[in-house]
């Protein structure tokens, strides 16, 4: 096993140091164009007009978490193209999203700039993050491993909170209704001279309802977040920004039936007693100096993320593990030339470390700390010509003490006609290192890990085009992708023992589909989005499982003329999918086909005075009857109802 001098003397040099972020979340949503910005596009710290992207970008903005009353982050997730998401369970479950037909682990997932996935699985579980009450989504599809190295084959989503210049004032919701659920939120944010403040907290409690089929016991779960983001300004030259955020969630569970006699073997089974803990804690800082008339920018940034997870059954303490993440960066853009023809050279350095700790009361294969760290060097390059045309390329180089060095690259477009159409197009790679229970997991007689797996690798491209309408009040887009996955992780089952073990696929995993997306607003009283994704995946020719081929969304917002009433209206469809069900005692999975859905939901909000609001919804209006997951049953019809004061 190879370690890097480079890689070991940094290590050092930052033992006693926080890590550092890999994007600014200080940035504002729209620039003075009144265009919609992200962040998450470019490694230079500063925000890119989506407009002006040769990728695939949807921005969820606060206005829209709000009139479909989001309380779980994923749910709102199921409205981007391109998007599958299958949740164990009831709210808590593990819950796994899906981009272009990529796994779970090929997301990387960042809250307010903190890479935020679990060192142990490798991949962020959506069950933990609940919706503060100013916030935004950015979802960036397509290879982006040249920007952020490992993790992002399928594209990047960034979870933002608004700062206290966004989204001023004190705010406070109570909400309650169906299946003894309570949530609340907080928050309070503004400007106090040079230093811009916003507090959040968000709490999420429900009884539940049996997920097992024909099950009795209700699986209930609590979900908490506190987040906090502080701006400090002392000059127009120097900013300096800290964020922190914590969460928490306690989640019943039910297992599958493990006794081979048993007819219900290898479905799910009401286990009293099962429940997990998992705590994580998010930390961030950055400090950014501005020179040459605000043509040079450079930021270092620390960020730490350190997540626990414990489960128990009837009997205690089950399993458990530790994931600690430490992160430094350095960032410097120099942006040159005109207003009609405009460079930006960004270079940058990320130094990570992950540890990694089981405490599982058991003989597992590795006990105590195991670690790995990672350098990569980052080069970034955008060109934008008279605000129509638009170049970017970048190209990352990582050094690892644990696996082969790779070389990520990406190169895009975009080019905007008078006409209100714009094509773009971009080709990428992007790169997935094996995780820890992949590398060292074990399970007496069921799963043995494999140290010697390889780093999956993935290359894709996509061509798209836009047409605006009446002045941009309406937008519709489509978009082709195509991407092909080599030595992709697999669980095989070889002979004699047929004991699980993961391995390298020697042949290829093939995504390829399309994209239709489509945003409106008429007039003030109207809003309207849409999208739909078609997808073609296959791993070794056979159909990938929990990705659906068709999946569509539909959103409609209507407000009074005074806007005191508004009343949405939300329709998601999920075509029919693959899954796999260990109901054989040999535990070789068996494939399983999972019907499609329709769920609507329809909710209406009230303004009694200017600050005070009451609101409720209706959640599977048409009580549909379905299945995310082989063999976790679903809610029914449910309903919700409480009061929002703002001040």
């Amino acid at each position: 096993m190879k370690k890097p001098v480079l890689v070991s003397t940094f290590a050092l040099a930052l033992a006693s140091c926080p890590a550092f972020a890999q994007s600014n979340p200080g940035q504002p949503t729209t620039n003075d164009s009144g265009e919609t910005i992200v962040v998450t596009a470019s490694r230079s710290g500063e925000a890119v007009a989506v407009n002006k992207l040769g990728a695939s970008v949807t921005v969820l903005d606060s206005e829209a978490l709000e009139q479909r009353q989001t309380r779980i982050v994923s749910d709102i997730l199921r409205d981007v193209p391109g998007v599958a998401v299958s949740r164990t369970g009831a709210v808590g479950g593990l819950t796994q999203l899906r981009l272009r037909g990529s796994e779970g682990n090929h997301v990387l997932v960042l809250i307010d700039g903190i890479e935020a996935s679990d060192p142990y699985f490798g991949e962020f579980d959506f069950a933990t993050l609940i919706a503060d009450p100013e916030a935004r989504v950015e979802v960036l599809r397509g290879q982006q491993s040249s920007l952020y190295g490992s993790d992002a084959i399928g594209g990047v989503i960034q979870y933002l909170t608004l700062t206290g210049k966004e989204a001023p004032g004190v705010s406070l919701r109570a909400e309650g209704g169906s299946f003894n659920t309570f949530t609340g939120s907080a928050r309070a944010a503004g400007v106090s001279g040079n230093l811009d403040y916003a507090v959040s907290g968000a709490y999420y409690h429900t009884g539940g309802y049996p997920t097992a089929r024909n099950g009795s016991r209700d699986v209930g779960s609590d979900i908490a977040g506190l987040s906090a983001k502080l701006i400090w300004s002392p000059s127009e030259t120097f900013k300096l920004t800290g964020v922190a955020r914590y969460s928490f969630t306690e989640a019943e569970t039910n297992n599958s039936e493990n006794n081979p006699a048993s007819p219900l073997f290898g479905f799910t089974v009401d286990s009293p007693g099962v429940f997990f803990r998992n705590k994580a804690f998010y930390g961030l800082v950055r400090a950014e100096l501005i020179g040459l008339d605000g043509r040079w920018t450079n930021a270092v940034t620390g960020q730490v993320a350190l997540s626990e997870r414990k489960g128990f059954d009837a009997a205690g303490f089950d399993y458990g593990n530790k994931g600690n993440r430490y992160k430094g960066s350095f960032e410097s853009s120099l942006r040159l030339g005109t207003d009609a023809i405009r460079h930006r050279l960004t270079a940058a350095i990320d130094v990570e470390r992950e540890e990694f700790q089981n405490t599982t009361p058991s003989s597992f294969a590795f006990q105590g700390k195991r670690s790995t760290d990672n350098i990569g060097i980052v080069g970034q390059y955008e060109l934008l010509i008279n605000d129509a045309f638009s170049f970017g390329a970048s190209i990352r180089h990582d050094e690892n003490d644990r696996f082969d060095d790779p070389t990520t690259w990406r190169v895009q477009g975009s080019y905007s006609l008078p006409t209100g159409t714009r094509v773009r197009g971009a080709y990428g790679t992007g790169v997935k290192n094996p995780g820890y229970f992949e590398l060292f997991g074990f399970s007496d007689g069921r799963y043995i890990g494999n140290p010697n797996l390889r780093p999956e690798k993935s290359e894709g491209w996509e061509a798209g085009i836009e047409q605006s309408f009446s002045d941009g009040k309406a937008t519709i887009g489509a978009t082709y992708f195509d991407s092909r996955l080599k030595d992709e992780i697999f669980t095989t089952f070889p002979a004699p023992t047929f004991i699980a073990t993961p391995s390298n696929r020697a042949t290829l995993s093939k995504q390829h589909g399309i994209e239709v997306a489509l945003a409106a607003r008429p007039i003030p009283q109207i809003r309207l989005d849409a999208a739909y994704t078609w997808l073609h995946a296959r791993e070794n020719g056979t159909v990938e499982v929990r990705r659906p081929k068709h999946i569509g969304s539909f959103n409609a917002t209507v407000f009074s003329k005074d806007e005191r009433f508004s009343g949405t209206l939300t329709v998601r469809y999920n075509g029919r999918q693959t899954d796999v069900a260990f109901t054989n005692p040999s535990f070789i999975p068996v494939r399983v086909s999972l019907r499609e859905y329709v769920l609507v939901n329809l909710n209406a909000e009230y303004k009694l005075r200017p600050n005070i609001s009451l609101f409720a919804r209706v959640e599977n209006l048409i009580n549909e009857q379905y299945e995310e997951v082989f063999s976790f049953a679903t809610p029914g019809r449910a309903g919700y109802g409480g009061v929002r004061v703002r001040f």
